[in-house]
């Protein structure tokens, strides 16, 4: 926006529609986000105002509507990175050997895995990445990444069951008389 008339223009559109997208923002987020939404709303708005149609509210309700997807996706992510957090705490007070047996049976059957799916298993659990992300590292749809994943967890899962550690006998010392 360079034109003074575009910055009148866009005032006369935020006041036209602000309390339409408010409300919206209100039934899907409730009162404590709706201003935050709005205000993202809005300045999505403001930065590609050459793409706001002559009849705004629903092009506004859209945008309303992925901010608030991005939030709840943002949300999620951190609520997974905080459990995360928490599981590596509890692994940490627990016993050692539990862990290297587990980790031991886990990289067993990952071994055992087409490439294809160790791929899409560490992708999301390895490097952090979004299935949205992983997805288009290996090319497809988020869908159909969902779909491969699962197969692929249901592989490992297999694969695990049919990982069994056996222990090592304890070696015995031979006393002789």
């Amino acid at each position: 926006m360079d034109q003074p008339d575009d910055g009148r223009r866009f005032t006369a559109m935020y006041e036209a529609n602000y309390r339409q997208v408010y409300a919206y923002a209100v039934s899907r987020a409730g009162r404590d986000l709706a201003d935050d939404v709005v205000g993202d709303t809005f300045l999505v708005a403001w930065r590609r105002w050459t793409a706001v149609p002559r009849d705004p509210l629903p092009w506004l309700l859209g945008v309303a509507r992925n901010v608030l997807r991005e939030r709840y996706r943002a949300e999620e992510r951190q609520a997974g990175l905080a459990a995360e957090m928490r599981a590596w705490v509890d692994e940490a007070r627990a016993d050692v050997a539990d862990g290297v047996v587990e980790k031991a049976a886990m990289l067993a059957a990952l071994s055992r895995l087409a490439e294809d799916d160790r791929e899409l298993l560490t992708l999301i659990a390895w490097h952090g990445l979004s299935p949205r992300e992983a997805s288009t590292v290996v090319g497809c749809s988020t869908a159909t990444y969902f779909v491969r994943l699962h197969r692929a967890r249901k592989r490992l899962e297999s694969a695990l069951a049919h990982t069994s550690p056996s222990p090592q006998p304890a070696p015995t010392k031979e006393y002789s008389q």
